[in-house]
């Protein structure tokens, strides 16, 4: 089973926490971590922007992915919340197991 990490950028700590909650107890993610004082730049509605962030890294299964979309989409702050998947390629077998068997 292939497994990924997510990124996703959110406005503070709560809301990390939040969300990290939710999507570990419905079994959508094994693990997030929250990394603080993440700065972004970014286009948005003609305009660049500039916004102090926190940055979750979120470990799922591929399976479980649409889920975690939807559910980001669903009860993220942001308009358009960041969202982005990338497959894992190489890793721990033990860790990489545990992830398809928490979820």
């Amino acid at each position: 089973m292939n497994n990924l990490i997510f990124y996703v950028t959110v406005p503070n700590l709560e809301e990390g926490k939040k969300i990290s909650r939710i999507l570990v107890e419905n079994k959508i993610a094994a693990c997030v971590n929250i990394i603080k004082d993440v700065y972004s730049i970014y286009r948005w509605k003609d305009k660049i922007e500039e916004a102090s962030e926190f940055l979750m890294i979120i470990k799922t299964s591929e399976i479980k992915s649409n889920q975690l979309i939807n559910m980001i989409n669903e009860i993220h702050s942001y308009e358009t919340p960041e969202c982005v998947g990338v497959k894992i390629e190489m890793g721990s077998k033990n860790y990489l197991d545990w992830i398809n068997k928490v979820i």
